[in-house]
């Protein structure tokens, strides 16, 4: 028998065995086509916020599905759409970059409505890239009886007829397993590059903050749009319990009081559903605590931008 390392000194990636196949797929579409919800879904576990306000994904999050055959590390871009600020300028550039940057991209649309200009354009930008690309049909469990021409009229978007082609629910659930299954025929052989147990490469501080942003975009609806930006101040960790101090950055004083609502109810009713979430999160007790801050003009601002975290990828 071969001499083994001790446990504490064993390699934190393991050596992927032969015939392992892993690499990053891209999932990219127009905003709010359920992109966030089939990461979470495909992984496992919830790391990317969802709402039903559209472009709600703003960094380039990645979530990590390892099983003992295959790695994949699921790219969930923002929405591409036309920008009207610095912020959807950077959102958008990072999509593109995320396109050309992956193995395999996963176009991800909204099968109930008919293609539309906004996938036509997204079509051009994968005409003539060399990663193969997988046609998702989501919502497909909310389709009319007669869906054969919204279909076809996804299916015209391949002019070159090379896409493989999927129709899923990423809200039930219905034919990811099929979807899954497609990812990996097209995934290259390669290694591990995280842990096997990791869902995602972002920290803790990342996702509490979004989970708060989430809560923001749920309560608020079109009130408070996108004019919102939640930083961790800081993470104090005792042995029963978590405390998270966080800050809402929004761009005008009409949206501090509407987040903190008459006698502090808004924030209030944010503040506790924000708190369910984390301790989902860290398996533990939280305590929250929110704070309210005005920054004027925060998304024209390259300075602003870059404290908040968001910046184009390298």
């Amino acid at each position: 028998m071969e001499n083994q390392l001790p446990y504490d000194e064993q390699p934190i990636i393991p050596t992927a065995p032969p015939g392992f196949k892993s690499g990053f797929v891209g999932i990219i579409g127009r905003p709010n086509v359920g992109k966030s919800t089939l990461m979470n879904e495909l992984v496992g576990q919830k790391i990317a916020i969802t709402s039903p306000v559209s472009q709600t994904t703003r960094n380039r999050l990645r979530g990590i599905l390892s099983t003992p055959e295959t790695q994949i590390i699921f790219v969930d871009t923002p929405g591409i759409h036309k920008p009207h600020h610095e912020l959807g300028k950077i959102l958008v550039q990072n999509a593109r970059l995320a396109i050309e940057s992956v193995d395999v991209v996963l176009l991800v649309v909204d099968s109930t409505v008919e293609a539309g200009g906004g996938d036509r354009y997204i079509a051009e930008l994968l005409h003539n890239i060399p990663a193969p690309v997988i046609l998702g049909l989501n919502k497909s469990d909310q389709q009319p009886p007669e869906a054969e021409a919204l279909d076809e009229s996804y299916r015209h978007l391949d002019v070159h007829q090379r896409w493989k082609f999927c129709k899923f629910s990423a809200l039930t659930g219905q034919n990811l397993d099929h979807l899954q299954s497609l990812l990996i025929d097209q995934l290259p052989t390669g290694p591990y590059y995280y842990p096997p147990d990791l869902v995602t490469d972002q920290p803790e501080r990342f996702i509490m903050g979004e989970l708060i942003r989430e809560q923001v975009l749920y309560l608020t609806r079109q009130e408070v749009p996108h004019s919102v930006a939640v930083t961790i101040e800081k993470v104090e960790e005792a042995p029963k319990i978590t405390r998270v101090y966080a800050a809402i950055n929004v761009e005008r004083k009409s949206q501090k009081g509407i987040l903190i609502g008459k006698g502090g109810s808004m924030l209030k009713a944010i503040g506790t559903a924000a708190r369910e979430q984390i301790q989902k999160l860290i398996s533990g007790k939280v305590y929250l605590e929110i704070f309210v801050k005005v920054q004027p003009k925060w998304r024209q601002s390259r300075l602003h931008l870059s404290e908040f975290g968001y910046q184009v990828d390298k």
